[in-house]
């Protein structure tokens, strides 16, 4: 028995850094390599920077996929794999694979492309409230249906024909009544009578079924053939015969095939639950993204669900978070930041170290574990730590950031120094990026009891591509606010040689925050902050503290 592994999101923050995909990446790999029942995926919930698409690319790393929003979809729950069918299958048929399936809605199919549905309401229906003679021609019947559900024999004729002419008659008379009402194509259903079956052939039926198994002679049989008649030959007396005839029509003439409310593999599933309360159809056909058939769901799956299963790294700010979070089940979290806003509904694993960096966290798992660490993956653990420290720059380091960096540089065979410098250099070329794109590729929202502020921060080597970059970002701050429907917006332009950052702010009351962080207001919405590097350690316990003092 085959069975699917259970796929496991490892996804950072909004607007991703170089540690939020590398430690994603990375820890993905550890769950992997320590789990062998479940499949760990690293993914990422925004574009990412220059440095991180450099670092990347220098290991050989794949990036990983864009999710824009992670809550739980269709095709992470539980799709009952109802096998799609021909719409020229017999109603009976249809029936006994509904009670065999125990479901009470078929797919019907061709080519894996959804032509329609029929339900058991459907076929209740076709026996309750069809008293039309001519009904079995209009829905084109097959003989091989007819075959099927009296469980008989054709000894003339071919079985692949279909009766779409005339109607359905019992021969319960005379023969000279029979002549007035058998006309050219009819379906006659007779016993085992010599002289209503010549009758029938003579009035030109279309087809003649003989019930009870009665032999049919070679006479009947000879002129059948030359007058284009069908004969069949059932064990069944003539009661059991008219009452399931119908049962041989094919549900293509009753399906469903106009308005069909279907979903996609995509759709998120706190969508659906909507559309499913407004519908009374109890099952749903899902299509994959080429709309091909691909299963059903019903409300009974969204009660029995499993939401999607999500670890987060880097972050345990709902706000950071991937849209969609709040529909997802939480495993893990490995973060170095301050305790955030995340709520779970179960406990989880939780894993918090005031460090500089996520991927020391993570390297020290492998360690832990006793997993070796291949080189790509220390090269991206290296890679994030001195970005996230500013190559030990920042006060947020720490001697076990220190370490880390220096056995993943061993391992990955780089030189810290150098490598360092060519990925803060590859991240400062900013020159042909918007506005937007500069500010947002490291922007974070921090919820602050009432308050809520965003902060975004650009870090680089060339002092004066940072004050161009302030002159274009100023003017922007206002349309950012409201963009992002925050109360205060602030962006650090940090200095990586000088050690120190501009700071740019706009905002209801956010200059007198400044004022009471810093001691002095700065001038025109701006403040140069020497020694200033660090947005988690340094920057966003002073605004707290300005925020306090209000």
């Amino acid at each position: 028995m085959t069975t699917h592994k259970r796929k496991i999101t490892v996804i950072g923050h909004k607007n991703p850094d170089t540690d939020s995909i590398c430690s994603a990446i990375a820890y993905a790999h550890l769950k992997n390599s320590l789990n062998q029942t479940d499949c760990f995926v690293p993914k990422r919930a925004g574009e990412v920077n220059a440095e991180t698409e450099f670092v990347l690319d220098y290991f050989k790393a794949e990036l990983p996929e864009l999710v824009e929003d992670i809550g739980t979809q269709v095709k992470d729950i539980e799709i009952r794999e109802t096998a799609g069918v021909s719409g020229g299958i017999s109603l009976k048929k249809a029936h006994a694979l509904m009670k065999d399936n125990n479901v009470v809605t078929l797919p019907i199919t061709r080519e894996d492309m959804l032509e329609g549905v029929i339900t058991i309401g459907d076929i209740a229906t076709s026996y309750m409230d069809v008293y039309d003679s001519g009904i079995l021609s209009k829905a084109k019947t097959p003989y091989q249906n007819i075959i099927e559900t009296l469980d008989a024999t054709i000894l003339v004729g071919d079985a692949d024909a279909i009766f779409d002419a005339g109607k359905v008659l019992i021969a319960a008379a005379s023969p000279e009544m029979m002549e007035c009402y058998i006309e050219e194509k009819d379906l006659v259903i007779m016993g085992n009578r010599y002289e209503m079956q010549l009758c029938a052939i003579e009035m030109k039926a279309g087809c003649i079924i003989i019930c009870e198994g009665a032999p049919v002679s070679r006479t009947i049989q000879r002129l059948a053939e030359q007058n284009g008649c069908t004969v069949l030959c059932t064990p069944m007396d003539t009661y059991t015969v008219a009452r399931l005839i119908n049962q041989s029509m094919p549900i293509s003439y009753f399906m469903i095939k106009e308005n069909i409310k279907t979903f996609h593999t995509t759709d998120f599933v706190e969508e659906i639950k909507e559309v499913m309360a407004k519908q009374r159809t109890r099952d749903f056909p899902v299509l994959d993204s080429k709309g091909r058939y691909c299963g059903m769901v019903s409300r009974r799956n969204l009660l029995d669900m499993k939401q999607k299963q999500v670890i987060l790294v880097d972050h345990n700010e709902k706000s950071q978070a991937a849209d969609g979070v709040e529909n997802t089940e939480i495993l893990e979290i490995v973060d170095h930041h301050r305790l955030g806003t995340m709520e779970t509904m179960s406990p989880v694993f939780f894993r918090n170290q005031p460090l500089g960096c996520t991927a020391t966290i993570v390297f020290q798992m492998y360690r832990e574990n006793r997993i070796e660490l291949p080189e790509q993956m220390a090269g991206l653990l290296c890679a994030a730590i001195l970005s996230d420290t500013l190559m030990f720059r920042s006060p947020t380091c720490t001697p076990a950031d220190k370490a880390a960096a220096e056995v993943l540089a061993k391992m990955a065979g780089i030189e810290i120094e150098i490598f360092a410098n060519e990925m803060f250099l590859a991240g400062s070329n900013l020159r042909n990026k918007s506005a937007e794109e500069i500010f947002y590729q490291d922007f974070k929202v921090f919820p602050i009891e009432d308050v809520t502020i965003g902060v975004g921060q650009i870090n680089s080597l060339n002092a004066d591509e940072l004050t161009t970059i302030g002159a274009m970002m100023k003017p922007k701050l206002e349309g950012f606010l409201k963009a992002q429907n925050v109360d205060m917006m602030f962006f650090l332009l940090t200095d990586i040689v000088k050690e120190s950052s501009v700071l740019l702010y706009t905002g209801a009351q956010a200059e007198t925050v400044v004022e009471a962080a810093f001691g002095y207001p700065g001038c025109e919405a701006e403040i140069t902050l020497a020694g200033m590097v660090s947005r988690k350690k340094q920057l966003i316990p002073a605004l707290v503290s300005g925020l306090h003092q209000l």
